[in-house]
């Protein structure tokens, strides 16, 4: 009795895989060769889908450029921050809060995280309802990308120290300390906005007390 074994060569850059399941049986009989079994493997072809290179170098390169952006924004403000908070009144407080670089600069780094993040799915998620007003479940899902998110922290971190810069403003025309509510702006800015009109109205009702109690 004699066995014979089916064989297939592939090449190694074959995008194809091949998994045996199981064997067909064929037994023959030859007055020359007498008995014979010959097992032929069921083989089953399925294609391979290994991650593109070129997709996850992308992905990378994004996540990349969205973590430099983040922190080069966070850093470029804190400066301005820390001036009006520590010398509110020094005349380089009062020079840089008034230059327009750090909005320029800023502003064009906001620019291309969104270009990079626009999608054609972008304008769908922002409006979502049938009134073409935004949505939570919308909105969550937009966020949930990486360059997203770091272009609504540039966004929030430009916004945060133009109002800071007002607060500063406002409070050296009219006397007011500011520091507190400077500080908050950096991190809550409608909390520091809040506590600075709070402030604003103690002090005036401050002043005026004095100026009842000296006539």
């Amino acid at each position: 009795m004699a066995f014979s074994t089916s064989c297939l060569f592939l090449s190694p850059i074959s995008a194809l895989k091949i998994v045996t399941a199981g064997a067909h049986l064929h037994k023959d009989w030859s007055f020359v060769g007498g008995s014979r079994v010959t097992v032929t493997p069921k083989l089953e072809i399925a294609s391979l889908h290994p991650k593109s290179p070129g997709v996850y170098a992308s992905w990378l390169a994004s996540s990349q450029i969205a973590s430099t952006a983040f922190t080069l924004g966070t850093a470029a403000v804190l400066p301005f921050y820390s001036l009006m908070v520590l010398a509110p009144k020094a005349e380089l407080t009062k020079a840089s809060i008034e230059s327009s670089i750090p909005y320029i600069v800023l502003g064009l780094l906001y620019a291309y995280l969104l270009y990079l993040s626009w999608t054609p799915e972008t304008i769908r998620l922002i409006f979502a309802s049938q009134y073409w007003l935004p949505e939570l479940p919308g909105i969550a899902k937009m966020f949930s990308n990486e360059m997203t998110l770091a272009s609504a922290w540039i966004h929030l971190l430009v916004v945060d120290l133009f109002a800071a810069r007002q607060v500063y403003h406002d409070g050296l025309e009219n006397q007011i300390e500011t520091r507190h509510s400077i500080s908050l702006c950096l991190f809550i800015c409608p909390i520091g906005i809040l506590t600075h009109v709070i402030t604003k109205a103690l002090t005036k009702s401050a002043g005026k007390s004095s100026t009842h109690k000296i006539h």
